[in-house]
């Protein structure tokens, strides 16, 4: 059986199709190539794809509900290319599922480092002979090995990729997961937005890529859909606290 990894390029522009394919390729995907949003996503279903490029200006079905629609059935990374610069589509893009998001013109350098930063978070469990499965406490220590996490009724399992509230698992974007699992991690230790970022992008120090101020947004609504998704209140969170003007943190423990 193969062991390589598959693309979908969802893009009805042919250049920038071929461009994407050829960048998708040299990373060492196999990749197929759909130019509407019914094909896309009737792809993506056959597939089950590891990473999807999906344009935002398709002609059939706009690439927000394309990317809604994938979402209903498939865990893969998915990168949206846009032509527009307006924040509120980028934001639009995130909550509808997407993981990231370049906007047009852009370099393939840029496309290539996006996607391999995020091949490297886990897409399924690994072996368990590779997996200690410690125990960790979010209690703001630092955890050799990435493990299990428990904390107010939710428990995370980085093994597995699970996520369960109160007994329940919740179906969570591998985006959600990481940042879930940044801040589970950390415990009372404020996460910033920009360590968020780098998080993402699997840069565990500052080691001086520029991060913008849509980067951060983009945190900020991941944060938002992860919200959302656990029924945390950001006025009296359970897991969740929001530390105004600079990140993120555990909420404190229940007594």
């Amino acid at each position: 059986m193969s062991d390589a990894r598959v693309g979908l390029v969802i893009e009805d522009d042919h250049d920038i199709r071929e461009l994407v394919r050829t960048v998708l390729t040299q990373a060492g995907f196999d990749v197929t190539v759909a130019s509407s949003g019914a094909e896309g996503v009737l792809t993506a279903k056959t597939l089950n794809p590891d990473v999807i490029t999906l344009d935002l200006g398709l002609p059939d079905i706009d690439g927000f509900e394309v990317s809604r629609q994938i979402r209903e059935f498939s865990d893969a990374y998915i990168v949206m290319l846009t032509a527009r610069t307006e924040e509120l589509d980028t934001l639009i893009g995130l909550e509808s599922g997407a993981d990231d998001y370049l906007t047009k013109p852009f370099r393939p350098r840029e496309l290539r480092a996006r996607i391999a930063a995020m091949m490297r978070r886990p897409r399924s469990v690994p072996d368990p002979a590779e997996v200690s499965g410690v125990e960790a406490s979010a209690d703001g220590q630092a955890h050799p090995e990435r493990g299990n996490y428990s904390h107010n009724g939710l428990a995370l399992s980085y093994s597995s990729r699970t996520v369960t509230v109160d007994g329940a698992e919740m179906s969570l974007t591998r985006t959600e997961f990481e940042l879930l699992h940044a801040l589970l991690e950390a415990g009372r230790t404020v996460r910033t937005k920009s360590d968020l970022v780098r998080r993402l992008r699997d840069e565990d120090y500052d080691v001086g890529g520029y991060i913008s101020e849509a980067d951060e947004r983009s945190v900020e609504v991941h944060m938002g859909n992860l919200r959302k998704k656990l029924g945390d209140s950001p006025q009296k969170p359970r897991w969740l606290q929001t530390v105004r003007g600079v990140g993120y943190r555990l909420a404190p423990g229940e007594h």
